[in-house]
């Protein structure tokens, strides 16, 4: 199956979703709370919520975006999280922010993606992905790698969107997707694609029983999942 891409162009879906996420990244906070109503938040907070019992001091937050996972991760009172970002143009934004809490001495971000972290093997302690493993060009590539850099015993926690499958939720998602947020997007980031990619990844993606089965299958254990806004989203949790 030919993977979903932002754009119709041959450049790899790495540098599309590179593109997209820089050509939106003005108004990608805004979008994000106007089109969730600021749900999201509360889902990132369960997602820390999952991993405090083990009090990791070192986490590492993939496809951290504007870095709100990376704020959030600040209340384990870790000793450092660094965020990695494909998107320069979302990491200036995360920047801003981190700087305006004065939290730089305890957030670093870096241009990275999941496939190619260099980081040293056995290094973190938790590693979160908010809303980006379905971008991942290669999944289990990219989740082996992270895997390497988990320390034995870490964790790992993913909020991903997931397709409902029950009335009525489904049929207001489908709603949702198809009029709703494709005008919206449009019409805020100006860029026509964004909003319509969004929907057409989270259709692709294998989402709950599928990829916990992914995620035990490269290595990890005791792999689950709990559905979130009655089945728009999913928390992953796993342990290496």
């Amino acid at each position: 199956m030919e993977p979903i891409t932002p754009y119709n162009t041959t450049e790899s879906k790495k540098e599309q979703v590179a593109q997209m996420f820089d050509n939106i990244a003005f108004r990608y906070d805004f979008l994000n709370s106007l089109l969730s109503l600021g749900i999201h938040k509360g889902w990132r907070r369960k997602c820390i919520k999952r991993i405090a019992s083990k009090n990791p001091k070192y986490i590492l937050d993939v496809a951290t975006g504007t870095a709100d996972f990376a704020i959030e991760a600040i209340t384990l009172s870790p000793v450092s999280v660094i965020g990695i970002d494909i998107s320069e143009g979302m990491m200036k934004f995360g920047r801003e922010k981190i700087t305006k809490l004065s939290l730089d001495k305890k957030i670093t971000l870096k241009y990275g993606d999941a496939e190619t972290c260099d980081l040293p093997s056995n290094s973190m302690d938790a590693i979160t992905i908010g809303f980006g493993v379905r971008n991942f060009e290669n999944l289990e590539k990219g989740l082996t790698n992270i895997l390497r850099i988990l320390k034995p015993g870490g964790q790992l926690c993913i909020l991903e969107f997931s397709s409902p499958r029950k009335f009525p939720v489904k049929q207001f998602y489908n709603f949702h997707f198809k009029y709703i947020t494709p005008t919206l997007g449009k019409l805020f980031s100006k860029d026509t694609r964004a909003y319509t990619y969004l929907p057409e990844s989270i259709k692709a993606f294998p989402d709950n029983e599928r990829f916990t089965a992914i995620l035990q299958k490269v290595g990890y254990k005791n792999a689950s999942f709990s559905p979130v806004g009655m089945g728009l989203a999913s928390i992953y949790l796993a342990e290496k």
